[in-house]
């Protein structure tokens, strides 16, 4: 009788990954799970590829509140362009519309914030990993397919107004909102970046994403490059930041 394969080392704990961004957020796990060469590992909630930040990975037994942490709520720090809409409602998304926004101000946009505080309902972006009849609504959007979603009910905690200023990109200049937001699991932020600017009679898309917290978990993220450091001077020096 063949000797059972090993698939891996027994690691158990919480690893608070800085997720680099222009990757998914199940490239950069297996990632991390190589390097730790763990048996079991999974995140706690997808970041977009666009997104950077806290991406808690759980080992072993740690993946047992892994369902407490996806229902947490979250903080994200990001930046939008106002008066420009795409298809995905970020950066990655091709422009669909465009609007002068040169009238809009601080006081304005101070005004519209406090009407998204508390419970609210947000419609799902068709880029999203939600189903429809078994089939991830990104797909369908991918094929230029549209359909009916209902509206969720998200809680907005708190969004503090950071800035509003206009930036120079090449040839055109660009007028940024950078807000913080922190809000309950199942928020858009997308979603809730595009509501906002409705209020203001224009479209946005994100610029920036970058979630700093995720429930009781805030700061002191290692990167993957730090990772890999750690994993050249040995397992032991992986484990210690479990």
């Amino acid at each position: 009788m063949g000797r059972r394969k090993n698939k891996g080392r027994n690691v158990s704990g919480v690893l608070l990954l800085d997720k680099p961004q222009g990757c998914s957020s199940n490239h950069i796990l297996q990632k991390v799970k190589r390097l730790f060469g763990a048996a079991k590992a999974g995140h706690t909630g997808s970041l977009d590829p666009l997104a950077t930040g806290m991406l808690p990975v759980c080992f072993g037994e740690a993946t047992k509140i892994s369902a407490f942490l996806l229902d947490a709520d979250k903080r994200y720090h990001l930046k939008c362009q106002l008066g420009v809409n795409t298809t995905t409602g970020d950066a990655e998304g091709e422009v669909v519309d465009t609007q002068d926004v040169s009238a809009i101000s601080e006081k304005m946009v101070k005004k519209v914030l406090p009407e998204f505080l508390g419970e609210i309902e947000q419609v799902p972006p068709m880029y999203s990993a939600i189903k429809h009849n078994g089939e991830r609504l990104y797909k369908l959007a991918r094929q230029g397919i549209e359909v009916e979603r209902k509206a969720r009910q998200v809680t907005i905690y708190d969004i503090e107004y950071i800035s509003l200023d206009w930036e120079q990109q090449v040839a055109e200049q660009r007028l940024i909102l950078e807000l913080e937001v922190h809000c309950s699991k199942g928020t858009y932020v997308r979603t809730l970046v595009e509501d906002i600017a409705k209020k203001l009679n224009c479209g946005a898309h994100i610029t920036s994403l970058r979630r700093l917290s995720v429930g009781p978990y805030d700061g002191n993220m290692l990167t993957i490059e730090q990772l890999e450091t750690m994993a050249e001077q040995g397992v032991d020096r992986l484990d210690s930041c479990l």
